[in-house]
């Protein structure tokens, strides 16, 4: 939603967020962002999930906004510095023409340390790593990252057997986590390229998710699965995940308008 057009003053978003989200009633989608002005920076992100919770970012929506932002004459540069919750983030954009096909973002530094991710219980400096824990009845072991928003990650050799919806919402909500939690259950399919599905904190199962792709992979590294760079592959399509010298991760992939419309709330 574009909120430099828009008037968005006195909008209940968490609501407009689940009505807009909803398949049956609503547009459909993972939840809503809106563009809006920065006092610092080129533009500012709000992103609420699919339940009208509001979270600090979203790798793959910051994409999907840097695209907006230029084909709609918002911001018509090729390099973007967009305010979000985790801080302030660079976009790179790459042009086909005048329109934006793959874009790449500096996701800053990974947190590490409990305190910051957060996760409950230790020494809030140390760094929750293959960590056992146990949910649903069933006993894992969860290596804990933050991209600017926590993830919960499981390493498994293959897909047969999981429950997406059971397992991931009985971990989003796991007393380890104050915050709830994204969950990644990730299977190593080389030593550059990742399998994942994810359930997104507050959205569920979703087909994609950019900081959960960019978790899986500091997380492969943490735990000697894997280089600082791999190919992940989602149900929604492959993303190239750098965790760089400088400890910053980059996140590249395409972005795509599909419809463009207005909304009217009932």
């Amino acid at each position: 939603m574009d909120g430099f057009r828009e008037e968005l003053e006195g909008v209940d978003l968490p609501r407009l967020a689940r009505e807009i989200s909803d398949r049956h009633t609503g547009v459909g989608g993972d939840g809503l962002i809106l563009a809006l002005p920065s006092q610092r920076a080129d533009l500012r992100m709000r992103m609420f999930n699919a339940d009208g919770s509001e979270g600090e970012m979203c790798g793959n929506g910051l994409r999907c906004l840097a695209k907006f932002a230029y084909e709609h004459g918002i911001c018509r540069r090729e390099r973007l510095v967009v305010e979000t919750l985790a801080g302030d983030l660079g976009a790179e954009l790459f042009l086909e023409g005048d329109r934006v096909r793959t874009v790449r973002v500096d996701m800053g530094r990974p947190r590490l340390a409990r305190g910051e991710i957060p996760v409950a219980g230790g020494d809030p400096a140390a760094r929750a790593v293959e960590e056992p824990l146990e949910a649903a009845g069933r006993e894992y072991r969860i290596t804990a990252v933050s991209m600017g928003n926590p993830h919960c990650v499981v390493f498994r050799e293959d897909w047969e057997g999981l429950d997406l919806a059971g397992e991931g919402r009985a971990l989003e909500h796991h007393p380890l986590f104050p915050r709830r939690t994204n969950v990644e259950f990730v299977r190593v399919a080389g030593p550059q390229r990742l399998e994942v599905r994810v359930w997104e904190r507050g959205s569920g199962a979703t087909l994609a998710c950019g900081t959960g792709a960019c978790a899986a992979l500091v997380a492969a590294c943490l735990t000697g699965r894997s280089g600082r760079s791999a190919v992940v592959a989602l149900p929604g399509g492959e993303l190239s995940v750098e965790w760089a010298p400088d400890e910053r991760v980059f996140l590249t992939g395409p972005a795509q308008e599909v419809c463009t419309g207005d909304y009217r709330p009932g």
